[in-house]
């Protein structure tokens, strides 16, 4: 049923198309021809020049030859750097990249099965609902396409994200994200002259930072620092500090009580960093900025779209295990809009690295789960 070769070949075809965020011209035009000769009409948004990308989010469908609710399948076609001279290599029944590039099987791999999938479908004349093939722009950047998606276009109240590692699993649970941005202000002084005049935003950002909880909280939480920007010279007491984290947790109390938790740390260390300089007391600073990041998701497991998916999954004889994740993703956009949305593996691996990888059995295996799906839909 899955033509194996022309799977490979869509691959990579795609995957040579280079598209980092903000750069997805190119693999935008290449798609537009090619749900176009699978029958597709096209709707685009206008959320590339809201977000400063190339392309804007783009929204394939295909009229249903039966009685139906529509189906939706999400993929995004930007990925990570680097992608400089990226050439795709098949070896051993194993894509991967040929020098020092990443893959982008985040998330070709997905958009290749949609297409092998539909190939079927039309070579087969399976009967089908409507489906609206949703791919969107900058996703590897805070999912910034679906949160700028026009989702007035959107019919379906149901659907798929094919963006996930592995290729035996379906995700019906994701956790929120809070972002935390902030400033430290200390006091700048020649480090080897008067040291004792300045106030080192460093160290009040190292002290917080080691009386924080980060890393696994516990089985529903983590919390991250990930970016510290300080310092103009070595000789130079630093007096700006600017750090970023994150926070997230499929409990909401959980979520807000860790955000509070790294926030007092940083409140007290700032608090504690005074000196006096020729009789004037100089203070520390703080200005602390938090954001949700995107909300949470939690599809029931009876829910239509998972037993959908379960269903087709015997029928292929597609083995998964269904679960929640760390991560987020499009997914958590669509169903904050009211988009049932389960995630499934495309057989991705090693991604966001120069290893990254994809079995052509995984993505012969996703490609014939998706058939059955929509067959069955």
């Amino acid at each position: 049923m899955i033509n194996q070769a022309r799977i490979c070949a869509e691959f990579a075809r795609q995957a040579a198309i280079e598209s980092p965020s903000y750069q997805e011209k190119l693999m935008a035009e290449y798609l537009k021809e090619r749900f176009s000769a699978l029958g597709a009409s096209l709707q685009e948004d206008r959320a590339g020049s809201q977000i400063g990308s190339q392309s804007n989010n783009l929204i394939f469908r295909l009229a249903g030859t039966k009685v139906g609710a529509p189906l939706m399948l999400s993929v995004h076609m930007d990925t990570v750097g680097p992608t400089a001279g990226l050439v795709p290599v098949l070896e051993d029944g194993v894509f991967r990249s040929q020098g020092d590039t990443i893959l982008g099987a985040d998330d070709k791999s997905g958009i290749a099965e949609i297409i092998e999938a539909l190939e079927v479908i039309r070579e087969e004349q399976i009967p089908h609902v409507p489906l609206e093939i949703v791919v969107t722009v900058c996703e590897e950047v805070g999912m910034l396409g679906a949160k700028h998606l026009d989702f007035s276009l959107l019919e379906a109240r149901r659907g798929l994200a094919l963006d996930t590692t592995g290729a035996e699993h379906a995700i019906h649970r994701a956790p929120a994200a809070k972002r935390i941005q902030v400033e430290i202000t200390g006091k700048a002084a020649h480090a080897g002259v008067a040291p004792e005049n300045g106030i080192s935003a460093i160290v009040i950002g190292a002290k917080a930072i080691a009386a924080m909880h980060l890393g696994r909280i516990d089985a529903e939480t983590t919390a991250n620092i990930g970016r510290l920007k300080a310092g103009q010279a070595v000789n130079i007491i630093p007096q700006h500090l600017s750090l970023e984290g994150e926070v997230r947790s499929h409990n909401p109390e959980k979520l807000t009580k860790h955000v509070a938790q790294i926030v007092a740390c940083l409140e007290r260390e700032v608090n504690k960093a005074d000196i006096m300089v020729e009789g004037q007391k100089i203070e520390a600073s703080l200005k602390v900025k938090v954001f949700d990041d995107y909300p949470a998701m939690h599809v029931p497991l009876h829910a239509d779209i998972l037993q959908l998916v379960q269903q087709a999954a015997l029928t292929a004889q597609v083995p998964l295990q269904v679960k929640a994740a760390g991560g987020g993703s499009d997914a958590n956009i669509f169903n904050a809009h009211g988009i049932e949305t389960v995630i499934i593996g495309t057989g991705m691996n090693k991604v966001h690295s120069v290893e990254e990888e994809v079995k052509v059995a995984d993505l012969v295996k996703i490609a014939r789960l998706l058939v059955e799906v929509i067959r069955a839909a």
